[in-house]
């Protein structure tokens, strides 16, 4: 089982295709894992592409379970916070020898794309935001909510981790506003090559999908891309944004 070694755990990751490596970070909030990119086998599918296989014909796909999500263990300390997520993933491509990489990130995987594109800008080719999560003016509440129930789930399956380490690393994640991960200005100023999937409910606020297309003059943007009748166009912009920002 493919397991990337952290100082304080253990990442699980898988790779699909060959080519120019993309990074992808799953939807899910803070239980992200490669599986949310696959479609049920018994269900209705997902609203969007399953990227491991789409992207996979033409480039270097790498995924994985983010810290404390599915197959992945990690410690959780007062001064995590998305730095730690962002060093996670440089880690991941170091191991793997990707000097340079794409990111696709849906949910909080917006947010990580923005991240890393801020720690490592020299790294990172171009960004995928799809359904981006942020501050709902309305439901400002949600994602320090939605952090309360995932802290009982993991104290739950492990007694020994310590509230008080996690009331401090929810605040550093969930304490900011926008995005989360980065202020305005640093959206504005980063030069990254962006496309944007929208968001549209309480989590994905339109409201932050709208700001991100403001800050960004000039960025593509894919309107209609949740459901079947989607899936081609989702697929085929997508994949056509990443061929001409990938090194030739």
């Amino acid at each position: 089982m493919p397991m990337l070694q952290r100082p304080d755990g253990e990442i699980y990751y898988e790779e699909f295709g060959n080519g120019f490596p993309i990074l992808l970070f799953a939807p899910g909030g803070l239980r992200s894992n490669l599986n949310m990119w696959h479609h049920p086998a018994n269900g209705p599918q997902r609203t969007w592409c399953d990227w491991t296989d789409v992207l996979a014909s033409k480039y270097r796909v790498v995924a994985m379970d983010q810290r404390n999500a599915g197959q992945s263990k990690c410690a959780i300390e007062a001064d995590h916070g998305w730095h730690t997520y962002a060093a996670d993933h440089l880690a991941l491509m170091d191991h793997l020898g990707h000097r340079k990489f794409h990111v696709l990130g849906g949910c909080i995987g917006g947010s990580f794309c923005l991240k890393i594109g801020q720690v490592a800008p020299d790294r990172v080719t171009s960004e995928v935001l799809q359904n981006p999560i942020g501050v709902h003016p309305d439901h400002l509440e949600y994602f320090p909510e939605s952090f309360v129930a995932w802290s009982e789930e993991r104290r739950a399956d492990r007694p020994d981790l310590d509230e008080k380490e996690m009331r401090g690393f929810g605040q550093n994640m969930w304490g900011p506003d926008f995005v989360f991960c980065v202020d305005r200005d640093f959206v504005r100023s980063c030069a990254i090559p962006k496309i944007l999937l929208p968001g549209t409910d309480i989590p994905h606020p339109a409201a932050t999908s709208d700001e991100l297309e403001r800050l960004v003059p000039g960025m593509e943007v894919i309107r209609n891309w949740r459901g079947p009748e989607h899936m081609e166009e989702q697929r085929t912009r997508v994949i056509a944004f990443l061929d001409r920002h990938t090194p030739r």
